[in-house]
C-alpha cells in the first residue's frame, strides 16, 4: 500500500509526520509524492489559525477514489474533529501514534499483516506513554533533522489553542536525546533543530550517572542540554524553536554566547508592544522585560539573527496600543518577524472578547509593521555586504543554489569559475564576477556542491529578505 502525508502548521508537526511515516514503513507501506496514487492520504493538521483549518476543509471535501482512506491527526480542536468526523476514515491523537498500526486493521485501512518492531511492548493495545517521540523518524533531509524534546504548553495565552490539542508540557528523558542526535550525527546530519513549545522549559530526567555532573538533582534544564550537545564531536550546527521570554533565561544567554556549534539565532515572540495587551494576552511579561533581553542578547551575542511573531487586532487593541508595537519595532530592528491577523479561535478565553476590529483595519496594520520590518532587515542585511561567510547549502538550482548562514540568514549561492576579484559596488550590485566556465568541468552538475556542504560565500548583495553571493569551485 502506498501512503502520501500531507503537513500543516508548525515544525512540530512536520517532525510528526516524520515519525507517522516511519511507522507506516515499518508495518510495510510506500511513501508517494502524488496524492492520486495513494491508498492512504494522512493529514497532519493544525488547528491553531482558521486558515489551516479551512484548506483541510477544502481538500477532505474533494473527490477522491473508492479505494482512498483519509486519516486525520494533528493538532485538532474537538469542534473541527465532529465537524470532519464522517468525512475522515480514521481520526487519531498524535500521542496515540505508537498504536497506529493496530487501529488500520480494524478500521479497514489496510490488508497488510501488522507488522511489530523489537519492541513489542510498544506497540501493544495497552500502551499508554505520552512519549510517542521515543519513536524513530524517516527525515524528509539528508542533512537537517529535527529533533523534538519537548511537546505541549503550560502557559495558556488567551489566544493559544495548543494546550488544547497538544496537552501540558512533557519532556523527553535526556537520554533518548542523546541517542538521537548522536545517531543522527553518526549518519552525516549537518544542521540539528531541537523542538518544542516552549523549549526553555524543558526540565530532562537523567538515568545516566554520567551525566549527572552536570547538575546534582536527578533533572537538567534546557541551559544545560543545549551546553551538552554543543560538545558532541563532529561538525555541526546547532539551533532551537521556539523560546518564550519569560523562561528566556541568563543562563542560556551565556551557554548559547560560548557555544562553538550553536547558531547564534533565536526566535524570540513579542505578540504585541503594548504591555496591556501583553496583559490581556497572559504573555507574562512586559515590554519593558522584553527589551532588556534583547540588549542582553546582543551585548553577548554580536551578529545575533532575532526574529519574533507579532499578532495584530488583537480584541480591543487601540491604533495607539497598536503605535506602541510599530515603536518597539523600530526598537528591536528585527531580522524577522511573522505577523499574524487575529482570529478567534475555540476554546480559547480570547474567543469570549469582543472581536471588534475589522479585517480591513487587521491587514492595513499588518502591511505598516511589514514595512517597518523591511527596513530593519535591509539594514542588518547591510553589515554583511563584503565579508565571506560560512554557509550550509540547501538546494541547487538550475544555475546556482541556495543556503543559510550560520546566523540563518538566506543566501543565494553564485559560482564563480575563475581567480578574478568578487567586488561589489556602492548601489548594492555586481561590479566584478568573472563567471568564467572552467573548460576541465564539462558536466554543469558539477560546478554545484552537494546540499549539506559546508562552503565559503563572499556577500554581494542584500535585501530584505536575503543575501546574495560567490563562491568558486
Amino acid at each position: 500500500m502506498k501512503y502520501h502525508i500531507i503537513t500543516y502548521g508548525c515544525q512540530m508537526n512536520k517532525s510528526d509526520s516524520e515519525r507517522i511515516a516511519s511507522v507506516l514503513e515499518k508495518i510495510g507501506c510506500q511513501a508517494t509524492n502524488k496524492i492520486s496514487k495513494a491508498d492512504l492520504i494522512v493529514i497532519n493538521m493544525c488547528s491553531v489559525r482558521q486558515s489551516a483549518v479551512d484548506r483541510v476543509y477544502g481538500l477532505i471535501n474533494k473527490p477522491k477514489s473508492k479505494t482512498q482512506k483519509i486519516i486525520l491527526t494533528g493538532c485538532i480542536l474537538p469542534p473541527d474533529k465532529r465537524k470532519m468526523k464522517n468525512k475522515a476514515d480514521l481520526i487519531f491523537n498524535i500521542k496515540d501514534l505508537p498504536k497506529l498500526p493496530l487501529m488500520l486493521k480494524p478500521a479497514k485501512l489496510t490488508n497488510l499483516e501488522t507488522r511489530s518492531p523489537n519492541n513489542l511492548e510498544t506497540w501493544s493495545p495497552n500502551y499508554k506513554s505520552p512519549n510517542y517521540l521515543s519513536l524513530s523518524s524517516s527525515p524528509t533531509s539528508t542533512f537537517s533533522a529535527y529533533v523534538p524534546i519537548m511537546t505541549g504548553c503550560n502557559n495558556f495565552c488567551t489566544y493559544c489553542v495548543v494546550p488544547r490539542t497538544r496537552g501540558r508540557e512533557f519532556s523527553r528523558p535526556v537520554e533518548e536525546i542523546i541517542n538521537e542526535i548522536k545517531d543522527l550525527i553518526g549518519k552525516g546530519y549537518k544542521e540539528i533543530i531541537l523542538l518544542g513549545q516552549n523549549v526553555n522549559s524543558y526540565k530532562g530526567k537523567i538515568k545516566n550517572k554520567k551525566l549527572k555532573n552536570l547538575k546534582t538533582e536527578k533533572y537538567i534544564d534546557f541551559a544545560d542540554l543545549l551546553k551538552l550537545i554543543d560538545n558532541f564531536q563532529g561538525k555541526f550546527w546547532l539551533t532551537f524553536i521556539t523560546s518564550h521570554p519569560k523562561d528566556l533565561s541568563d543562563k542560556l544567554i551565556k551557554v548559547m554566547a560560548s557555544g562553538k556549534k550553536i547558531m547564534p539565532y533565536l526566535h524570540l515572540p513579542i505578540q504585541s508592544g503594548d504591555n496591556e495587551i501583553l496583559k490581556k494576552m497572559n504573555r507574562g511579561y512586559t515590554v519593558e522585560d522584553y527589551k532588556n533581553l534583547i540588549h542582553k542578547i546582543r551585548h553577548h551575542i554580536p551578529f545575533v539573527n532575532i526574529s519574533t511573531d507579532i499578532i495584530v487586532g488583537f480584541p480591543g487593541e487601540t491604533k495607539k496600543q497598536f503605535k506602541n508595537t510599530a515603536k518597539l519595532m523600530k526598537w528591536v530592528k528585527f531580522d524577522m518577524a511573522y505577523i499574524a491577523r487575529y482570529s478567534p479561535r475555540f476554546g480559547t478565553i480570547a474567543a469570549n472578547f469582543e472581536d471588534n476590529i475589522n479585517y480591513e483595519e487587521k491587514k492595513e496594520r499588518e502591511k505598516l509593521l511589514t514595512e517597518i520590518l523591511k527596513k530593519t532587515a535591509l539594514k542588518n542585511n547591510e553589515k554583511y555586504l563584503g565579508k565571506t561567510v560560512e554557509i550550509l547549502i540547501g538546494k541547487n538550482e538550475k544555475n546556482f543554489s541556495w543556503g543559510k548562514t550560520k546566523n540563518l540568514k538566506n543566501i543565494k549561492i553564485n559560482y564563480a569559475y575563475s581567480y578574478g576579484p568578487l567586488t561589489s559596488s556602492k548601489n548594492n550590485s555586481v561590479h566584478s564576477c568573472h563567471k568564467l566556465p572552467n573548460p576541465q568541468l564539462k558536466n554543469k552538475k558539477n560546478y554545484f556542491f552537494n546540499p549539506g556542504k559546508f562552503v565559503k560565500v563572499k556577500i554581494i548583495k542584500s535585501t530584505p529578505w536575503r543575501l546574495e553571493g560567490f563562491t568558486r569551485i
